[in-house]
């Protein structure tokens, strides 16, 4: 029980101290001299980058790009396990638990799969509904 909360306890600082040697590595961009006279929206445009989206809602904005990604990753990581669950099925020998585990990873990673989709078309709802102005 000891060794475990351990590791646990280093899992959660590892995470912590991986990130800040990452932001240690990455270069910080310079921006050049703005006027921030015109008070807080002058500044929000000032600190705001070339290719960074002004929206939050709609077509290329924050939410959207970002939901976009973590369905992709949902997607392919279903698509490696059903192929992962066609090998152990390929494998499997006829040995019953083999197979049942397999169907099973087959039959989830399908699930999975099918909730990733419904999942990207009701957030491109609900995204495209609070983009367009209410009248």
């Amino acid at each position: 029980m000891k060794i475990s909360i351990k590791k646990h306890l280093l899992t959660l600082l590892a995470v912590p101290a991986f990130a800040l040697s990452v932001a240690g590595v990455v270069a910080v961009p310079t921006y050049a001299a703005c006027d921030t006279s015109g008070g807080l929206s002058a500044a929000a445009e000032c600190a705001k980058s070339e290719d960074q989206p002004a929206d939050l809602f709609g077509d290329g904005g924050v939410f959207q790009v970002i939901t976009d990604v973590l369905l992709f990753i949902i997607g392919a990581v279903s698509v490696v396990m059903i192929i992962f669950g066609g090998i152990k099925y390929t494998i499997s020998q006829g040995d019953s638990t083999a197979v049942t585990s397999a169907k099973n990873t087959i039959l989830y990673a399908v699930i999975g799969l099918v909730v990733a989709i419904l999942a990207y078309a009701v957030i491109h709802y609900v995204i495209g509904a609070l983009a367009t102005p209410a009248e």
